[in-house]
């Protein structure tokens, strides 16, 4: 176990992304704990349309800088994550990836709290299904955090000092503001949006006055002139202003969003200044793009959800998958999930012989919050897929009993993320693997090597290691003369499993069984498998 000073002591050096931004919060802070008790760590959340996944990476990867923080102050310094949901946002389009559509029309431009929920269920409100389903997924992950709603904090008057600051400072936000905007937009623009007493609609338009001593806007709503106070949730801030606006409110010392925020990170941070705090620590990270290169986007729905990842992989592998080069943009589909998972159990089984330096620098350390498991697997996910393929298998059971013949001692009982495992991969295989699957018949070379192969693996012991019979693999495959030895493992790979790529195939050997192996190349050498599709 690595004392909090030897673990400071590492983590001061280090160069794993979150301790980096650690660094800067510590720095930021002076070592010593703000005079509002605490270091706040803020991420926010737009709830026209459901989580998804990179609503979840931006509170991982927060949650990852916030434990480096606890781990360069060893844990003396509070502090507080806010998960911030805009659901006073006014419903801007009805998103393509929600049920009943029709009872949505007539809600247009309203709060997203004020729209009818179209979901079944008993949430009152479009925002608060949404909303519901952020919270219950962050609760999965066991994230540590508090919600808020922008409608609740508008209308009680948490940010009614605030909003009072913003109207005496009308000039300076707009001044910040205006440059931004082409001259059509500036003659219509306010920072204010009044919500109308009429049509409870969020209102786009100019102020005819701003009663900067009293906390009053006047505008134009349907040919009447009204004038409303900007306090108690009457009135919300346009979403520029109201990220300046939340920062200086509630004191975010740290908050990270998507590239598409980076233009504008320096217009909330001006109206941060103006409303008299200091702007955040910010850090910048690349969008999620689906697998046609596109942006992952709530209201289209593409990309992968939280619910599909955790149907085919564990909640660590999608961990990690945030953990990497964050700055990077990275395809999100379901064709990266094996990787993601393999990658995920290497770092893992690493992680416990390692040196403390190296532990620290270890993506597990940051999934973990310092303690991975032990033992995670004892097959990779590849070779499992591979397992299913040549198995046939559809139940965890005919799984298991290849793997305790492989590895004895090791079952369900003692390692109950491994069970998880092979239903992901069972589920995985059946909707992604099984329908791509292109075998293809032997020519003369490849059924004579093939032979040659089932004549060496005859001849080998029970209990020989994966490596020894992968070395006899290659040596028939150099016996057979390819030229390029990955010719050798393709050809097997796409006789016996329908597939251009597979495991080492020495491993497969070892776990799925000598007697079996043979049977399958007996079978691939005679065509039997491309009369099954």
């Amino acid at each position: 176990m690595i004392s909090a000073n030897d673990a400071r002591e590492i983590a001061e050096k280090s160069k794993a992304w979150p301790f980096e931004e650690a660094r800067k919060l510590v720095k930021r802070i002076g070592g010593k704990t703000p005079e509002k008790g605490y270091v706040l760590f803020e991420t926010g959340y737009g709830p026209s349309g459901l989580p998804h996944i990179g609503t979840f990476g931006e509170v991982s990867r927060t949650t990852m800088v916030r434990h480096a923080f606890h781990i360069l102050t060893e844990d003396k310094i509070p502090t507080k994550m806010i998960c911030f949901s805009d659901d006073m946002d006014g419903m801007r389009k009805i998103p393509g990836n929600v049920p009943n559509q029709d009872i949505l029309e007539a809600h247009l431009g309203k709060p997203l709290t004020h729209v009818p929920n179209p979901f079944e269920g008993d949430e009152p409100s479009f925002a608060a299904h949404n909303n519901a389903k952020l919270c219950a997924f962050l609760d999965k992950f066991g994230f540590d955090y508090e919600f808020a709603s922008a409608t609740e904090y508008y209308s009680s008057g948490k940010f009614d000092d605030i909003l009072l600051l913003a109207a005496k400072n009308y000039q300076k936000i707009m001044d910040v503001m205006l440059p931004t905007l082409g001259a059509e937009r500036q003659a219509t623009y306010s920072p204010f949006l009044p919500i109308s007493p009429k049509t409870g609609q969020v209102l786009y338009v100019p102020m005819k006055n701003v009663n900067a001593e009293e906390g009053l806007i006047t505008f134009e709503d349907e040919g009447e002139e009204v004038t409303l106070p900007v306090t108690g949730g009457h009135v919300k801030l346009q979403w520029k202003p109201d990220f300046g606006m939340r920062w200086a409110a509630l004191g975010v010392d740290f908050e990270m969003y998507g590239k598409d925020h980076q233009a504008n990170s320096k217009i909330y941070s001006k109206i941060c200044s103006i409303l008299g705090a200091r702007p955040p620590e910010q850090y910048c990270y690349e969008l999620f793009l689906d697998d046609k290169g596109e942006k992952i986007s709530k209201t289209k729905g593409n990309g992968i959800s939280i619910d599909e990842w955790l149907t085919y992989a564990s909640p660590e592998s999608l961990s990690l998958f945030m953990f990497q080069k964050p700055r990077t943009a990275k395809r999100l589909y379901f064709d990266v999930i094996p990787k993601a998972v393999d990658e995920y159990l290497t770092f893992a089984d690493k992680f416990e012989g390692m040196e403390p330096k190296d532990q620290l620098n270890n993506p597990a350390y940051f999934i973990h919050s310092g303690t991975p498991p032990k033992g995670t697997a004892p097959v990779p996910f590849a070779m499992l897929l591979n397992l299913v393929s040549a198995s046939n298998a559809s139940e965890p059971e005919t799984l298991w009993g290849f793997v305790e013949s492989y590895a004895p001692g090791v079952c369900a009982k003692t390692h109950p993320q491994f069970d998880a495992m092979i239903g992901y991969a069972i589920r995985y295989y059946q909707d992604f693997v099984l329908p791509t699957k292109q075998y293809r018949e032997a020519t003369e070379k490849e059924k004579q090597a093939l032979q040659s192969l089932i004549s060496r693996l005859k001849d080998i012991p029970d209990d020989m290691s994966g490596e020894d019979i992968q070395s006899i693999v290659y040596a028939v495959g150099k016996e057979a003369e390819f030229e390029n030895l990955r010719d050798w493992f393709k050809a097997i790979y796409q006789i016996l499993l329908g597939q251009d790529q597979g495991p080492r195939f020495g491993s497969f050997i070892s776990l799925y069984g000598r007697d079996k192996t043979i049977k399958m190349i007996q079978d691939g050498i005679a065509g039997a498998f491309l009369k099954e599709v």
